[in-house]
């Protein structure tokens, strides 16, 4: 029997993959004072020599995945726009997508970072940038999905107004099942969305 192996290119870049992903996961489930590179490397199940040579301090390690969980955030708003539907109700859901969003594991890891890089200014060096760029690309994504024109005077203060107010509901969601206020709350916004994109439709059904 032969057996293949794997490059050592493509075993250093899954190994760094699963670090990556295991820091958010920790993130998620102990926060930024929980988590330890030792605890990552546990849950990652790399040795923690090996977790040292791919980052050798908890900074090294953070600020990757801050990288990383830039565009893991990205990617997941590119594909769940891609499945949208059409039709009457499309609005709504856009509004659904970004809840969805803004109530998952990945923006609950980099919520964790918001609050930890106010106080530390090389975290917060990184997190500037990449929340910036995370920012503009919903924003884009906002945009083609709700077919907003932004050269029309108004509309792009009220999509990001959009934007901005679905996040604090999932601010709000961190302490506490906000859902059923959510829900009301989307639900409105959507026909007051589709009234100001465009007067002349007729509003979606409450």
């Amino acid at each position: 029997m032969t057996t293949t192996r794997v490059p050592q290119g493509e075993r250093s870049r899954v190994m760094r993959q699963r670090l990556l992903e295991a820091t958010v996961e920790c993130l998620v489930e102990h926060g930024w004072s929980g988590t330890s590179t030792t605890l990552v490397s546990q849950r990652a199940g790399v040795s923690r020599g090996a977790q040292l040579h791919h980052f050798p301090t908890k900074s090294d390690l953070v600020l990757a995945a801050v990288a990383h969980l830039s565009e893991v955030r990205g990617e997941e708003l590119r594909v769940a726009a891609a499945s949208l539907p059409s039709g009457a109700r499309r609005t709504r859901a856009v509004l659904e997508m970004f809840a969805e969003h803004f109530t998952s594991p990945v923006f609950a890891a980099a919520l964790e970072l918001w609050v930890a890089a106010r106080t530390d200014a090389e975290l917060r060096a990184a997190v500037g940038p990449l929340e910036q760029r995370v920012g503009r690309e919903a924003h884009r994504i906002a945009l083609d999905a709700l077919g907003a024109d932004e050269s029309h005077p108004g509309v792009r203060e009220l999509v990001q107004a959009t934007l901005d107010l679905v996040r604090g509901l999932g601010l709000a969601n961190t302490i506490s099942d906000d859902a059923a206020r959510r829900r009301r709350i989307l639900d409105r916004w959507a026909r007051t969305l589709d009234a100001a994109l465009d007067p002349d439709a007729a509003p979606e059904a409450p």
